[in-house]
């Protein structure tokens, strides 16, 4: 069987007091999965005078990039998600690709959030605490 990248088809979230809903992504746009967790710092000096290593491990927030597709007029995305950007409360997101995978995770939109209203579309970053972890 081959490996099969794709589109992400959508993404659901599920938050304790504003509800939940869905977000369509943009199709044939990049996405970029990074799944948080412990990491090794890459510090090309991170040596002892003996020549042994020094490991230094940190965490990381999971994160997911994409385009989501702007609909101004109906679901009223980017409203949405900058009420969730800006509550107290995380949200619970699943992330579903074209290929069958999921993976889930709890956190909120981060950074900019900003409409391209020519091209009906706007990036969104998601991230959150632990990791993302595969459902499906």
């Amino acid at each position: 069987m081959s490996v099969i990248g794709g589109d992400i088809t959508e993404i659901t979230y599920n938050h304790p007091t504003l509800g939940s809903g869905v977000i369509f992504i943009k199709a044939a746009e990049d996405s970029t999965f990074n799944l948080g967790g412990v990491r090794s710092n890459d510090d090309m000096n991170g040596i002892d005078g003996g020549g042994r290593m020094i490991t230094q491990l940190n965490r990381q927030r999971w994160s997911v990039d994409v385009t989501v597709a702007w609909d101004m007029n109906v679901n009223l995305d980017l409203e949405k998600l900058s009420a969730l950007a800006g509550d107290p409360l995380d949200a619970d997101y699943t992330i579903s690709h074209i290929n069958g995978s999921i993976y889930g995770g709890t956190g909120r939109p981060v950074g900019d959030i900003a409409g391209n209203g020519n091209a009906a579309t706007f990036p969104l970053k998601l991230s959150g605490g632990g990791v993302l972890k595969k459902q499906a």
